[in-house]
């Protein structure tokens, strides 16, 4: 089995538009969900979210080529292009039939569509724009950034929902792994901050309604908590072969050591009651990097924020470590950035390797009195440093999809 590790990463989310301001905000433990201002919320229950404020991608981008592309798009591209400077790699640096791309996504492009479908109604089908199928469906995140850096390698999409981005990094850990590819850009982006969108989540009452103290809203593990908050953003790494990466003197960020994928089987929206689907997950996680519960030390948990989710999770991390358990280190980031459904994974993964690198446990915001059913340690409010070798990182999707990957510290 060869190894892969990570020797880049980037991000556009609501705490940095890159990685360095994301993860200053994380270790200070600031807050990123905000009221909403895209659209008129009169009528929203919820009226917050992770929004990415002040969001210039023309910045990075072409002019033109911003304007092809949906907001999802955009926020791929621009993570994409950071993580690849960060890994030292350009268009003519790698071997493109060995390169591509794996992005994780749960909605596409809903702002095209939506914008296309009033145009459609009031102006009719001569109304539409010409480039609204390539620029509303799902994989055109991964096709622009494998256009961008001519990877002539695998190029997908991944859709299981909030699971997206880790089994996107799953599926790219084993083309690597197995010889199939030496560089891979993985990871995931979301842009659901719509009408229909937040619409959508309202209806199902999973998004907390605490609209005066949007500050305190993503409360996970924490009783008075009542529903995630939505969030926007991208999270890419680029994962390498090991002997590629040192044979170019890559700076080498962490070891993408294990995967693990399974499904609950059992409700569209809500996960097994005994977290079985979790459970297997870490598991096969474990299992793929050859390593035992008591070798993990810090848990980066799915921690939506919900009453149903959040001590099912925990449930599961006591039935996979059984006494280690309650020597791990578990938070929520979410609790600061929202959740950024099909791009949670990327972001999150980017934090379980910093988290290595700085030997840093992030924290869990607002967590003032716990959950009776949530007893770990969640390192509330405020992060602080500790011996982190081995991470794992949680994603627990609608449809019963559970994805869990695993990093370690870099050891030759």
């Amino acid at each position: 089995m060869r190894r892969v590790v990570v020797t880049g990463m980037g991000t556009v989310n609501p705490l940095g538009k890159n990685v360095g301001e994301f993860w200053s905000a994380i270790r200070e433990a600031k807050n990123g969900i905000c009221p909403l201002d895209r659209f008129d919320m009169t009528d929203f229950s919820a009226r917050i979210a992770g929004q990415v404020r002040d969001f210039a991608p023309e910045q990075t981008l072409e002019t033109k080529e911003a304007r092809r592309m949906d907001r999802f798009t955009q926020f791929a591209m621009i993570a994409s292009i950071e993580a690849m400077a960060d890994a030292g790699l350009t268009a003519d640096s790698v071997d493109s039939e060995r390169a591509g791309v794996i992005l994780g996504n749960g909605i596409g492009g809903i702002e095209t569509l939506e914008a296309q479908f009033k145009r459609v109604h009031d102006r009719g089908p001569k109304g539409i724009h010409p480039l609204f199928v390539p620029m509303m469906i799902s994989n055109e995140a991964a096709g622009n950034v494998a256009i961008k850096f001519r990877l002539f390698g695998p190029a997908s999409v991944v859709v299981t929902a909030c699971a997206s981005s880790n089994d996107a990094l799953g599926q790219a850990w084993r083309l690597i792994r197995d010889g199939q590819a030496d560089v891979m850009i993985a990871g995931g982006t979301e842009a659901p901050l719509t009408p229909m969108g937040l619409a959508g989540f309202c209806a199902l009452q999973a998004v907390s309604t605490r609209n005066d103290d949007p500050e305190h809203a993503s409360r996970p593990f924490d009783k008075d908590r009542d529903g995630f908050v939505m969030s926007e953003g991208s999270g890419v790494l680029v994962l390498e072969e090991l002997e590629h990466a040192k044979k170019r003197g890559a700076r080498i960020l962490a070891e993408m050591g294990g995967y693990g994928a399974t499904c609950d089987a059992n409700h569209l929206t809500a996960p097994h009651p005994q977290g079985r689907g979790a459970i297997r997950a870490i598991q096969l996680a474990l299992e793929t990097a050859g390593l035992k519960p008591e070798d993990v030390d810090y848990v980066n948990a799915h921690g939506t924020s919900t009453p149903i989710n959040d001590p099912i999770e925990t449930k599961a991390i006591k039935a996979v470590f059984g006494d280690h358990a309650k020597k791990l280190k578990v938070s929520s980031t979410k609790s600061m950035h929202g959740h950024l459904l099909g791009a949670a994974g990327g972001v999150e993964a980017i934090v379980s390797v910093k988290a290595i690198l700085d030997q840093f446990f992030p924290p869990t915001r607002n967590l003032e009195q716990a959950d009776p059913e949530c007893d770990l340690d969640y390192v509330p409010n405020k992060g602080y440093g500790g011996r982190i070798r081995v991470a794992i990182s949680n994603a627990l999707g609608f449809g019963g999809h559970n994805a869990v990957v695993l990093f370690k510290e870099y050891a030759s």
